[in-house]
C-alpha cells in the first residue's frame, strides 16, 4: 500500500512533555493539599485532555465538578508558565520530518491539547510551516478516540483515509485511526504500554522514529 499521508500524535509521539504536565498538575495539587504523583503515573493521566488529566489526578473523594473546574483553571496557568521547560522533541524525530518532507508525504498533527496551545507548541518545536494542519481540541468538535477531527484531515488534504499512517503513542490514538478508516502506528518510546496499542488495535509498532519510513518506501 502507497501512504501519501501521515497524523502525528503529540504528547509522547513527536514531543516528550511529561515532566512539565506533572510538574504543573503536582503544583496544583500541593496548593490544595492533595498527595502529589510521581511523574511515571502521569503516564496514564495523560492522552484524553486536561480536563480528564485533572480528574485522574485528583483524590478520587475529592474529584467533582466544582474542583476540577477549579484545578483545571490553575493547571491551565502552571502550564502557560512552564510548558517549555523540560519538553523536548524525541531522538530522531526531526530527522524523520526532514525525511518524510523530502518525500512529499503530507504531515498533520492531532491532539487533544486545547487548539491554540497545540499551535504555539507545534511552531516553537518545529515550525508550523512544516505541517499541512495542525488540530488541538476545538469547540463543538468531538476529541479523540472520535474519527472527526482526523477525517476532517484527510477531506481537507485530498487524500483517502486509506492512504494514511496515522502515528501514535496510546489506545485512544491507535482506536482514532482504526475508526477513521487510516492504518494504525503505534510508537513505543511514548507514555503508554505495548499492550495498549496491541489491544486497541495497532496495526505495527515501531521502536524508533526512522523505522515508519520503512513502511513508505
Amino acid at each position: 500500500m502507497n501512504y501519501s499521508g501521515i497524523i502525528f500524535d503529540l504528547d509522547g509521539t513527536l514531543l516528550n512533555t511529561l515532566a512539565d504536565m506533572a510538574d504543573s498538575m503536582n503544583i496544583v495539587l500541593k496548593k490544595h493539599g492533595f498527595p502529589v504523583h510521581d511523574i511515571e503515573k502521569y503516564k496514564n493521566f495523560i492522552g484524553n485532555g486536561m480536563e480528564k488529566l485533572v480528574w485522574r489526578a485528583l483524590p478520587p473523594d475529592s474529584a467533582n465538578d466544582e474542583m476540577v473546574k477549579l484545578c483545571l483553571a490553575e493547571f491551565k496557568r502552571e502550564y502557560n508558565e512552564r510548558w517549555d521547560q523540560l519538553t523536548k522533541p524525541y531522538e530522531r524525530i526531526r530527522e524523520l520530518m526532514d525525511k518524510l518532507h523530502s518525500m512529499g508525504i503530507t504531515m498533520s498533527v492531532l491532539s487533544n491539547k486545547p487548539d491554540n496551545f497545540t499551535k504555539i507548541i507545534i511552531d516553537k518545536f518545529f515550525g508550523l510551516k512544516r505541517f499541512n494542519f495542525v488540530f488541538g481540541a476545538r469547540e463543538g468538535i468531538p476529541k479523540k478516540p472520535d474519527p472527526s477531527s482526523a477525517l476532517e484531515i484527510s477531506r481537507l488534504s485530498k487524500i483517502p483515509p486509506s492512504e494514511y499512517l496515522y502515528l501514535g503513542d496510546s489506545g485512544v490514538d491507535m482506536s482514532t485511526a482504526n475508526s477513521a478508516g487510516m492504518y494504525a502506528v503505534g510508537v513505543t518510546w511514548g507514555f503508554r504500554e505495548v499492550h495498549e496499542l496491541l489491544e486497541n488495535g495497532a496495526k505495527t509498532l515501531i521502536n524508533s522514529p526512522m523505522e515508519l519510513v520503512k513502511l513508505i518506501e
